[in-house]
C-alpha cells in the first residue's frame, strides 16, 4: 500500500501513514449544521466534522433512500470503517482560531388558504381541514417532524478552516457540505512528513473526533465541542503513542469510529 508503513508487534499490526497533507477549506457559501438546538434557534458550531468531510469528499456513500432498519439508525460504521488504514481526515478547525457567524431567519409556513396554529405545528388546509370537519381540535393533530419557523446560526461565507488528510486519495477542488450542501473550496497547502513518536505525554494542537480515538489512550485534559454524531475534542493533553506531522502532534492509530461505535450519537 503506497504511503503506508506496516509495523508488527507480537500481538497486533499497527499501520502508520508516512505523509499527510495540510488542507485549507474556504467557505464560498454560508455553511449550516444543526449542531445545537435551543428553542427555535439552530446553532452551527465553529468546526466541520470529519465524518461530514469524508462524505463530502466522496470517500463514503450512503444510499439515497434508506429502507427497513436503516431508517432508524445512522450508517457511519458501515460507511466509514472500510476506510481504516487507507484514508483518514481530521475535523476541520478555524484558521488562527477566528470565525464569524451570521443569523438567518427561516419560515416554512404554508401559503394555503386555510391554516390553524396548533400546539405542535401549523395545520394546513390540504391535510388538516378534513380532520377539523370531524370535530378534532388543532392541538390533537399529528406533530410535524421538521421545524417550520426559527433562526439559524450559520458559518459566514469567507471563513477558512484547516485539516490534515492522510492517505493518497485525490482531493477535489470543491466539495459540498452541510444541510444546505454549501460550496467549499479545497486547497492543498503543503505535504508533511509523519514521524512516529513513542509513548509519552503530549498536547494535541488539532481537533479530534472523540469516537475515533484508540482504546489505549489516556485522556488528561481537553475542551469538548458537543455536536452530533460524535463530540469533538480540542486542546487535548494525552498519554500514549503519537504522530508528528510538521508542527502538528496528534494521537497515533486514529480510525473512523475507532473500530467500533463507542461515542457515536444515535440521533
Amino acid at each position: 500500500m503506497p504511503q503506508l508503513e506496516l509495523f508488527r508487534t507480537a500481538s497486533t499490526a499497527v499501520i502508520a501513514y508516512q505523509t499527510a497533507r495540510l488542507v485549507e477549506l474556504w467557505c464560498a457559501e454560508p455553511v449550516f449544521f444543526a449542531s445545537r438546538e435551543l428553542s427555535d434557534t439552530y446553532y452551527t458550531e465553529g468546526a466541520i466534522g470529519n465524518y461530514a468531510l469524508a462524505y463530502a469528499l466522496g470517500w463514503a456513500r450512503s444510499p439515497y433512500r434508506l429502507t427497513g432498519q436503516d431508517t432508524s439508525r445512522p450508517r457511519y460504521i458501515e460507511d466509514l470503517t472500510p476506510l481504516s488504514g487507507n484514508s483518514y481526515i481530521l475535523p476541520a478547525w478555524p484558521i488562527d482560531g477566528t470565525l464569524s457567524f451570521r443569523f438567518e431567519r427561516f419560515n416554512a409556513l404554508s401559503d394555503s388558504y386555510w391554516y390553524a396554529m396548533t400546539n405542535n405545528r401549523v395545520a394546513t388546509a390540504r391535510e388538516d381541514l378534513p380532520l377539523s370537519r370531524t370535530g378534532k381540535k388543532p392541538s390533537t393533530y399529528r406533530p410535524s417532524n421538521f421545524p417550520q419557523t426559527g433562526r439559524l446560526r450559520v458559518i459566514e461565507r469567507g471563513n477558512r478552516f484547516q485539516t490534515l488528510v492522510f492517505g493518497d486519495r485525490e482531493l477535489p477542488e470543491y466539495i459540498r457540505v452541510g444541510k444546505f450542501t454549501s460550496k467549499v473550496r479545497v486547497e492543498i497547502v503543503k505535504k508533511l512528513d509523519v514521524v512516529q513518536l513513542s509513548r509519552g505525554d503530549y498536547r494535541c494542537n488539532t481537533y479530534l473526533s472523540a469516537a475515533d480515538l484508540p482504546a489505549n489512550i489516556e485522556l488528561l485534559a481537553f475542551d469538548l465541542i458537543s455536536m452530533p454524531p460524535a463530540s469533538l475534542l480540542k486542546n487535548l493533553s494525552f498519554r500514549g503513542e503519537a504522530l508528528q506531522a510538521g508542527n502538528f502532534i496528534l494521537p497515533a492509530h486514529l480510525e473512523f469510529c475507532g473500530g467500533n461505535n463507542n461515542g457515536l450519537s444515535e440521533n
